[in-house]
């Protein structure tokens, strides 16, 4: 994953990261209430440090009264510090876990709403990273670096008010070195923020390898790859180690400049105040609070460059999160009218071409025509790269062909809602994934209010049943993360009953039976006729042998039909479909019952 080029805190980034805190505006006053609390807190802090040097001089000048009134004083801050403290971090608790919710699921509504061709062109661990990090920077943010910003340069601008008020001239003495520190500060933390960014990215490579082995776990144990991977996990981890290194040393020069430094200050300020002391220009409290406050500043004013640093990681999370609320989802055209109840199933494809986009890639499908009527049984076959895949991803919406047009029973799907088109569909791949809740979960997801007998009575039909009451926790089985703990014919049985229960009037098999034994492949093609019993089904199939008795056999080759009739037909013609089919024997099939 290629880390985009470092974002600045720009006038324009800013004005884009605030459109976040419109998913704040329900708990805007939560917001204001925790704001109000952050700089009474931070104005009392300020008035803590000039109680003690009124404190000082009073107990010099021997005043108990006065004493006693400031020690009161003191009390009251102290509550106000407890109580504005608590309203403070709840607040904005309230305001950042609300928002980032809102926020969260913003992001993965739009996420999966989003067209096939954006998941091409990103990588799933990149795009949980979007998900996960980003927004926990977001988070961080709102809760505690926004918040210290604010408190630090109130802080700051408080002490320096205070400051000139004690002493005009030991300030501008004290204020005279601070150019250098910030100075410094400015160019430590440049390079820190740097380092911490580069951090950042090399700990979300690492993730995203580690998640891209253990979904493949099974082809590295395969090809008895896990020292491979491990050695290129290690070698991630490795640069991490270096990167963190460079930004320890890095971290560690600036800490030493500013112990050194505020060190230094403070033996200044006591040198200088303690001469003024002595010629009566301010009292020893006035020294003190002016001593407490500086290093209370200087304090602020160093924190004030990791803080700026986290809000601008913040402004780049933000910015990666607005680019996938502004990328443009699917169309549901929801306003307009969609399908009947039940749709019949006829399907018309009209001189349609389709390419990937992807630079330089080739037309897959070229001036595509064909009809199929309700009901009808059609077979698709070709050669590997013909375009059969690509043309159940049509059917399905997944993709928009660059032209030509598509009906269903009629209609034109750029003027039907994806969500209606798509349901009169149900697609059975070769790859079966399923989701890791139960079986029980899995089925109904073809139909999610359907009841626990529909779901029995589906996976009957499919000829799922059996095995499934044959585990101990039946329809309740966890069947594993994507489905692992079944066997292949046992997740195409539980797709078949998902179809079932999802009753379409269009079924795609998509090589549905190709990965499976002679054994499984009878069952779940028992399961298939079943399924397709009624149904227009479209059968995309590398196995001849469980097409002859498709209606209509289409023969793709290079993105276009070249070849189009009954089994019988197509043999009498002598063309490529007789040389697939002679190819199809040789590799010794066993044919379906």
């Amino acid at each position: 994953m290629k880390e985009k080029a470092s974002r600045r805190i720009s006038a324009a980034a800013l004005r884009r990261s605030f459109r976040l805190f419109a998913f704040a505006a329900p708990w805007k006053g939560y917001f204001w209430v925790g704001m109000i609390c952050l700089l009474i807190s931070s104005v009392s802090s300020l008035a803590l440090f000039s109680s003690m040097g009124k404190l000082i001089d009073a107990q010099i000048g021997v005043k108990p009264e006065v004493v006693l009134q400031i020690l009161g004083w003191i009390g009251i801050i102290l509550i106000v510090q407890v109580i504005t403290a608590y309203l403070r971090i709840y607040t904005f608790a309230v305001v950042s876990e609300n928002t980032v919710a809102r926020i969260r699921n913003e992001v993965y509504g739009r996420l999966i709403r989003l067209p096939m061709e954006y998941f091409s062109k990103h990588r799933v661990g990149e795009l949980n990273s979007r998900i996960s990090s980003d927004i926990a920077s977001i988070r961080d943010s709102m809760t505690t670096f926004l918040a210290e910003f604010i408190r630090q340069t109130v802080t700051v601008v408080g002490s320096v008010v205070i400051l000139l008020g004690t002493s005009v001239k030991l300030a501008l003495f004290m204020v005279g070195t601070l150019p250098l520190m910030v100075l410094v500060a400015v160019i430590f933390g440049k390079r820190v923020r740097k380092l911490s960014k580069q951090a950042q990215q090399e700990v979300a490579d690492a993730s995203t390898a580690a998640e891209e082995t253990l979904q493949a776990i099974a082809t590295v144990k395969a090809f008895s790859r896990e020292s491979y991977e491990s050695e290129r996990y290690a070698r991630i981890n490795t640069s991490i180690i270096s990167t963190g290194l460079r930004n320890a040393v890095w971290r560690g020069s600036f800490a030493s400049f500013i112990i050194v430094f505020i060190f230094g200050a403070v033996a200044a300020i006591v040198w200088f105040g303690s001469g003024m002391v002595g010629s009566g220009e301010i009292s020893q409290g006035d020294l003190f609070q002016f001593f407490l406050l500086s290093v209370f500043m200087a304090g602020s004013v160093g924190g004030l460059a990791d803080t700026y640093g986290q809000i601008q990681k913040a402004v780049g999370a933000t910015e990666h999160l607005l680019d996938i609320l502004e990328e443009t989802p699917e169309k549901t055209l929801a306003e307009t009218a969609g399908l009947p109840e039940k749709p019949k199933g006829k399907l018309v494809l009209e001189n349609l071409s389709f390419t990937y986009p992807t630079e330089g890639a080739q037309p897959v499908l070229r001036h595509v025509n064909m009809t199929i009527e309700a009901g009808q049984k059609v077979a698709v076959v070709g050669a590997s790269g013909a375009g059969k895949s690509t043309l159940a991803h049509i059917l399905l919406r997944f993709y928009t062909p660059q032209s030509g047009t598509l009906y269903l029973d009629g209609m034109d799907a750029a003027h039907m809602p994806l969500e209606v088109w798509r349901r009169a569909f149900a697609l059975v791949p070769q790859d079966i994934l399923l989701f890791g809740g139960t079986l029980m979960d899995n089925i109904r997801y073809g139909r999610l209010d359907a009841t626990p007998e529909e779901v029995q009575e589906a996976a009957q039909k499919a000829f799922a049943h059996d095995f499934i009451m044959g585990f101990p926790q039946g329809y309740q089985t966890l069947v594993g993360e994507r489905g692992t703990r079944l066997s292949g014919g046992q997740r195409q049985r539980v797709a078949i009953a998902r179809a079932i229960l999802a009753d379409p009037a269009v079924l795609v098999l998509d090589e549905a039976t190709s990965a499976l034994d002679a054994a499984a492949e009878k069952e779940v093609q028992m399961a298939l006729q079943t399924l397709m019993k009624g149904r227009t089904s479209i059968v995309i199939a590398h196995r001849l042998s469980t097409i002859r008795d498709a209606e209509q056999i289409l023969v793709l080759d290079q993105g276009k039909i070249v070849e189009q009739g009954s089994h019988d037909q197509l043999m009498s013609q002598r063309g490529l479909y007789e040389t697939l089919v002679k190819l199809s024997a040789s590799r010794d099939e066993i044919p379906s019952v």
